[in-house]
């Protein structure tokens, strides 16, 4: 890929022939200065995409990935930090690594830098060695991630895969999802319990890959043989994801959303508080979304009908009642309407809280 001196590099520069190399994106006003770190990163086998300014900077994360930004922290054009705040408040950058360049270092530079979220700081002038030595070892960490990611993300496909299964379980996972945040928001819960909720709200039911479609999608009662081949899904689905370290908050999700408040559930019999509190909040949502839907063995009930059906069952001690008092409270019709408009669009946490927009007015008060 060709640099003109003080020009730009932009995708369309790549050939699409060769195998994929680590790509940065340096940012710098000098043209001696990005022609010496393209040199220096070239011959170490990146790809190199150089950059003016911060908005030339911003148009080349724009076209395509990026695994590792150099960026001068004395920009002509723009405050350095704010560029580098903007990189970590988009889902789709936040977790590229950004290495500031100062050809003024100082602490306080350094202290602001790392505090705008830079990874790194190094200043002018330096050993191309240790630039290096930055980059790979940056590179090296953005390779994992990206390695969680795509494991994360072709769980999820598979998740939904098995949703695709059953015509009639269409859309279950988008609604389950936004019901369970919509739980955890008006809960007060932590942003990780959130995600948490979110991710489990597609891969609860993973462990679906392994039952066959003469059970799954049998019209009419389950056999007593049958409903124990069922019940093998919540434990299955654990054992799928129990690699992934990212998904280790979702697992007491994926094992327990079946255990019930009496201890009649499965598969551990768990009772009361010792069912994990994310498992008893999807559970709720689950149930709800199950009882208003249309499956083979049944018709869809509306949501009068189906939250007079879960109440009779919590009195019945199979739900916690503390939970399904708040969700009697909420405006289900509200949030999933919210759900249709945006859950296909954003799949992080973050993004669902802002896609379901005034929750607090979706919440009946007492």
């Amino acid at each position: 890929m060709e640099v003109t001196a003080g020009g730009s590099a932009t995708w369309a520069d790549m050939s699409l022939d060769q195998p994929r190399r680590p790509t940065i994106l340096v940012i710098d006003g000098l043209d001696s200065n990005r022609e010496m770190l393209r040199v220096v990163l070239e011959s170490d086998g990146q790809q190199v995409l150089c950059a003016r300014s911060a908005a030339e900077g911003m148009a080349i994360l724009d076209q395509g990935p990026v695994d590792l930004v150099l960026l001068d922290m004395l920009l002509a054009d723009t405050d350095s930090l704010e560029f580098c705040r903007r990189l970590r408040a988009n889902r789709r950058t936040e977790l590229v690594p950004l290495i500031m360049l100062s050809r003024d270092p100082t602490v306080e530079r350094e202290i602001a830098g790392i505090g705008a979220g830079a990874d790194g700081f190094l200043g002018w002038p330096f050993h191309p060695e240790i630039l290096r030595a930055r980059v790979r070892a940056r590179l090296r960490q953005k390779a994992i991630v990206d390695r969680l990611e795509e494991s994360e993300t072709i769980l999820v496909a598979l998740a939904q895969t098995v949703e695709q299964r059953d015509s009639h379980t269409a859309g279950h996972c988008d609604r389950l999802a936004a019901l369970s945040v919509a739980m955890g928001m008006a809960m007060e819960l932590p942003s990780r319990h959130l995600l948490a909720l979110h991710r489990g709200g597609y891969l609860h039911d993973i462990g679906k890959v392994a039952v066959p479609d003469s059970v799954l999608l049998k019209k009419g009662p389950l056999t007593e043989a049958e409903w124990a081949i069922m019940r093998t899904h919540s434990a299955k689905g654990e054992d799928i994801c129990r690699p992934l370290k990212c998904l280790s908050a979702v697992l007491p999700i994926i094992r327990s959303h079946h255990e019930r408040w009496d201890g009649s559930g499965y598969p551990d019999g768990l009772a009361g508080r010792d069912i994990p509190l994310l498992a008893r909040v999807l559970q709720v949502a689950d149930i709800y979304d199950a009882l208003t839907a249309v499956r083979p063995y049944k018709g869809a009930m509306s949501s009068d009908d189906a939250l007079r059906v879960m109440q009779e069952e919590t009195e019945r001690g199979w739900h916690d009642p503390e939970l399904m008092q708040l969700f009697l409270r909420l405006r289900h019709e509200s949030v999933l309407e919210a759900t249709e408009r945006y859950a296909k669009q954003r799949q992080d946490a973050q993004a669902m809280c802002e896609s379901l927009e005034n929750l607090q007015s979706s919440i009946r008060n007492y």
